[in-house]
């Protein structure tokens, strides 16, 4: 949990948690070792958490981080269910949602191209924290998820200080971490995509 990216959404959950948000189902997609599905769990114990990734090592991997910390597993609240997934391309994944919680720390190029199946997977008002990203690629990442609907609440950074004691001014950030909100449908609805599909290109897309 010391990288950047990792620190940052633990530091975003956590000031979600303050701000009294209540979540029911989250999702963690391209989970890596399972940490961020972890915190999510330990701060809404009474939600239900699934956390997937295309790599099946990292899926394995997770598993046993689980058993090593105590993280139950299984389908109800408070429990944690893990799948072998290319993004949000599985059953269990569309049958457990829509998720008012979903966070995915991985790249800035498959953030982008998953924008559409995420949105998809959100609930509308549910809460988007992104990750994986430079500072140079900001931009590019909150464009393409406000064309899905998304508003940005928030760019942060990791709560720490530098090597002053100073604070960290979280817009300059070489990995920031974006908070976004689904905004709530209204009139007509418009498909995700020309052809009304909400999934994604294949690709590997990796994981941290």
């Amino acid at each position: 949990g010391h990288h950047d990216t990792t620190a940052g959404c633990l530091a975003a959950l956590d000031r979600l948690k303050r701000q009294g948000r209540r979540y029911r189902a989250i999702v963690d997609v391209g989970t890596g070792t399972g940490l961020l599905a972890f915190a999510a769990l330990h701060l809404w114990p009474h939600a239900s958490a699934l956390a997937s990734d295309i790599d099946p090592v990292s899926v394995r991997v997770t598993a046993e981080n689980a058993a090593e910390n105590g993280v139950p597993l299984g389908e109800g609240a408070g429990q944690l269910m893990l799948v072998d997934a290319d993004g949000t391309n599985h059953p269990l994944i569309a049958a457990c949602g829509p998720y008012d919680l979903v966070c995915a720390n991985i790249l800035a190029g498959p953030l982008i191209a998953l924008a559409p199946s995420l949105a998809e997977a959100c609930a509308e008002g549910g809460q988007l924290i992104l990750a994986g990203l430079l500072a140079r690629q900001r931009d590019a990442v909150v464009r393409a998820y406000r064309r899905v609907g998304f508003r940005l609440d928030a760019v942060s950074g990791p709560d720490a200080a530098d090597t002053d004691g100073k604070r960290v001014n979280a817009s300059d950030a070489p990995w920031p971490v974006l908070t976004l909100t689904r905004r709530a449908r209204t009139g007509w609805r418009r498909p995700l995509r020309s052809n009304g599909s909400a999934g994604q290109p294949p690709g590997d897309f990796g994981s941290w």
